[in-house]
């Protein structure tokens, strides 16, 4: 049971002495309380150009406190404006990467496709190789099935940003069918 005295003392406490265990603090001496003197030593602090924490040192507040009190007043904190941006020459947007997606490159494969009746032709692979002989830039299309003692890589020169030549690689990304409204 609390002792009745307790109770009466923490009604008239400010919020939070009664669980800070310094039941004497009344709200006529808080120390967080902003007078006009305090206000006016924050303007002084504020023009003098002193940081938040060394502004609260001074008065004698949290810096959360003179932070809120400072927006509440409408006073800049004293932050050197930012520097203007330095606007961009021709030169600068030269120099951004001009990254080709693979359905660009895919364009480009078909753009060169021969005669439709051509392209169900088997692509000849000059340059088969085994995975072991399997370089950058080399097709890795399989020829035959894995396993077997004929299965090789086409090893034709793949297109730029894809892993086929352009037989396979016409292959391997159809076009898709064009649908009819």
């Amino acid at each position: 049971m609390i002792p009745s005295s307790s109770v009466s003392e923490s009604v008239n406490a400010p919020f939070g002495a009664a669980f800070t265990g310094n039941s004497n603090l009344t709200s006529s001496n808080a120390k967080g309380t902003w007078t006009t003197e305090r206000v006016e030593q924050l303007r002084q602090c504020v023009s003098a150009g002193m940081t938040c924490a060394e502004t609260a040192r001074e008065i004698g507040v949290s810096r959360n406190a003179v932070i809120g009190k400072l927006n509440r007043l409408g006073l800049s904190r004293g932050r050197a404006p930012a520097a203007p941006r330095q606007e961009r020459g021709d030169a600068a947007r030269s120099r951004r990467v001009n990254i080709v997606t693979q359905r660009q490159i895919l364009r480009a494969v078909y753009a060169e496709a021969p005669a439709p009746a051509e392209t169900c032709a088997p692509v000849i692979s000059l340059n088969r190789c085994s995975l072991l002989e399997l370089a950058h830039g080399m097709c890795r299309w399989p020829l035959n099935e894995p396993g077997t003692e004929d299965f090789a890589f086409c090893g034709n020169g793949a297109v730029g940003g894809l892993s086929y030549c352009a037989g396979h690689a016409r292959m391997a990304y159809r076009a898709p069918a064009r649908r009819h409204a």
